[in-house]
C-alpha cells in the first residue's frame, strides 16, 4: 500500500508537475514490454487496453525491485547475488540498490542511473524508465558487437577450412557467454525491441 502524502504545494508542487510532463507513458509501457519479454515474469500492470496511463502504474508494478533484478540476472546470471521477495520496505528498496549496483558493474555510468527514491517513492519515474533503455542500448551494442566478432571468426575459419578439413565454429559459445537452445536455430536476443533496427 503506498503512502498518501497529501497535496504538494509551492516549490514541491512544481518540481512534481515537471517531472510528470517529462513521463512518456508509450516508452515506459516499451521497457515493461521489454523485462516481461527477458525475465518471462508478468509485470502487475493494469489490465485496460492502454495499459500503462500514467507514471503510478509503472512505479507500482517495479517498486519492489523485483523485476528489475530478474531482468539483470536474465541479461548476466548472477550479476544480483539475492533477490529479495518480502515485501518489507527496507528489502524493496534494498532491491533497488542492487539493480543499480548491477547496472553500474554492468558498465552503465553514473549519470545514466537513478536514486532509489525515484523509483520507490514515485518521484522521478522517467529517470527510471531513462536508466533501463540506457541499459537496453548497452545491450544492443554489445549484441552488435558480438555479431561483426561471430562474422569475422566466420570469414577467418573460412580461409583455414581447407587446411582443417572443413571444421568450423559454427555452434561454439564465447567465451563468458552462456549457451541459449533455441528452436529452429534462432540466435537469442536481448536487445530491446525499441533498439532492433527495423527491417
Amino acid at each position: 500500500m503506498m503512502a498518501y502524502h497529501g497535496p504538494s504545494y509551492g516549490l514541491s508542487r512544481e518540481c512534481q508537475m515537471k517531472s510528470q510532463a517529462k513521463f512518456d507513458p508509450a516508452r515506459a509501457k516499451r521497457v515493461c514490454e521489454w523485462i516481461e519479454a527477458v525475465t518471462g515474469t508478468n509485470l502487475d500492470l493494469p489490465s485496460n487496453e492502454e495499459g500503462i496511463s500514467d507514471q503510478l502504474d509503472f512505479g507500482h508494478a517495479l517498486k519492489d525491485g523485483i523485476a528489475i533484478c530478474q531482468l539483470l540476472n536474465a541479461l548476466q546470471p548472477g550479476l544480483v547475488k539475492k533477490v529479495n521477495t518480502m515485501k518489507a520496505p527496507f528489502k524493496q528498496r534494498e532491491n533497488i540498490e542492487m539493480f543499480l549496483k548491477g547496472c553500474e558493474a554492468y558498465g552503465l555510468k553514473s549519470q545514466d542511473l537513478f536514486q532509489v527514491n525515484d523509483l520507490y517513492e514515485n518521484k522521478n519515474l522517467y529517470m527510471v524508465v531513462d536508466c533501463i533503455y540506457a541499459l537496453g542500448g548497452m545491450i544492443a551494442r554489445i549484441a552488435e558487437a558480438q555479431k561483426h566478432i561471430s562474422e569475422d571468426s566466420h570469414k577467418i575459419i573460412g580461409l583455414q577450412s581447407g587446411s582443417n578439413k572443413g571444421a568450423s565454429q559454427a555452434g561454439m559459445t564465447p567465451y563468458g557467454a552462456t549457451r541459449q537452445i533455441m528452436p529452429d536455430g534462432e540466435a537469442p536476443s536481448y536487445a530491446p525491441i525499441w533498439s532492433k533496427k527495423q527491417a
